[in-house]
């Protein structure tokens, strides 16, 4: 195959102690596997977490869930996103555990673990400033008092999420925490144990020690990406992906050639051009066009003209002795260069983890066993 995702298990292990490295022994971890594990392949990566000892895994849905069960993984793992009335029972007989914020759910689930004979753990997804998923800070008392009532559920944690931590401005990030420490707070009071509270993403893992709790949540740093360039000189992570393809044709073309669609870029000079069987399809981004560039032979090559479907071109008159079937990286190190997700990211306008979730997820991946 020409276009390979080679994942590094070895640097996912390393990311995965410097999570251990910022929290107390006590401290749970829930590695979050979703979305495939950012392109990463979730089955691969949740087996290797599981050997490491992680405690829960984080899937978005409970499709996510059963592909793990049916890849026989049996550490806890928790649905983040939630689940439909409709998947109560699948729920409960593949002993997930979901995120629960919304009472007819509850209600529902609660109705299944009855007839099964079980008692249901759920963790409550609490809104504490983020606008997305999860019960409004000023109902949480209101709506614990009516889960209190069903009898057949496990409230295992409160949990939230922080909108700003990656940023340098503390203010919302810490009102984000004490309002989640208040619903903390009056659920104990109302009897509700709470074993694995939990609100820390990467950024918190690493800059806000009073939101640890009972777990925190890696999700970017696992893969080697800081959440944001502030966190470079704070913990030492290694790149988990690779993306590497080959040259399939070289020509040389004379001054004032037009590459690819639009003709958006027009040779300057004699060029030598190299083509790459890489383009959006595989997602790599259009965005990218006259933007990006790869490595070949040790030495940037920048690509020119419009990213096609299938097919990007990179100038490389100044690398000596191109030939067809060079190795190119797209993503990863190649002798002493390397491109980061980040890097790209910037010059797409988007973020590492789209960069992660668009190759991983379109193209063939390799796992490299080796420490």
């Amino acid at each position: 195959m020409v276009n390979t995702i080679e994942i590094d298990l070895g640097a996912l292990r390393h990311n995965f102690q410097q999570v251990r490295r910022f929290i107390k022994p006590t401290t749970k971890i829930m590695a979050i596997v979703k979305s495939d594990a950012y392109g990463h392949g979730m089955i691969h990566v949740s087996k290797e977490l599981s050997k490491l000892g992680v405690d829960f895994l984080g899937v978005g849905d409970v499709r996510e869930g059963l592909v793990l069960r049916k890849a026989k993984i049996s550490t806890p793992i928790v649905v983040l996103l939630g689940i439909s009335e409709e998947e109560c029972s699948t729920v409960i007989q593949n002993n997930l555990i979901p995120a629960v914020y919304r009472l007819d759910i509850a209600h529902r689930l609660s109705q299944e673990a009855l007839k099964k004979g079980r008692i249901q753990k759920i963790h409550l997804k609490i809104d504490t400033g983020m606008g997305r998923l999860g019960i409004p800070a000023h109902e949480v008392t209101s709506f614990l008092s009516k889960i209190r009532s069903l009898k057949s559920l496990e409230v295992e944690a409160l949990f939230s999420h922080l909108a700003c931590a990656h940023e340098s401005d503390e203010e919302y990030t810490r009102f984000q925490l004490e309002r989640f420490k208040k619903a903390i707070v009056e659920a104990k009071k109302m009897g509700f144990s709470l074993l694995y509270n939990h609100i820390a993403n990467s950024a918190a893992i690493i800059d806000y020690k009073e939101a640890h709790f009972d777990l925190v949540r890696p999700g970017i740093m696992l893969y080697g990406s800081y959440p944001s360039s502030q966190f470079k000189e704070k913990v030492s992570l290694k790149p988990v992906m690779t993306f590497k393809s080959k040259i399939i044709q070289i020509k040389r073309l004379p001054p004032n050639s037009g590459i690819s669609y639009g003709r958006t870029y027009i040779t300057p000079g004699e060029a030598l051009i190299a083509t790459i069987p890489v383009g959006y399809d595989n997602g790599y981004m259009k965005s990218l066009s006259n933007k990006g560039e790869v490595l070949i032979g040790g030495r940037r090559a920048k690509i020119v003209g419009v990213v096609c479907m299938n097919l990007l071109m990179a100038e490389v008159t100044n690398i000596p002795n191109v030939q067809v079937n060079d190795e190119v990286v797209l993503l990863g190190s190649q002798m002493k260069d390397v491109i980061t997700a980040e890097e790209i990211a910037e010059r797409a306008g988007t973020i590492s983890y789209e960069i992660y979730c668009a190759l991983g997820n379109r193209n063939q991946r390799i796992y490299k066993e080796e420490p």
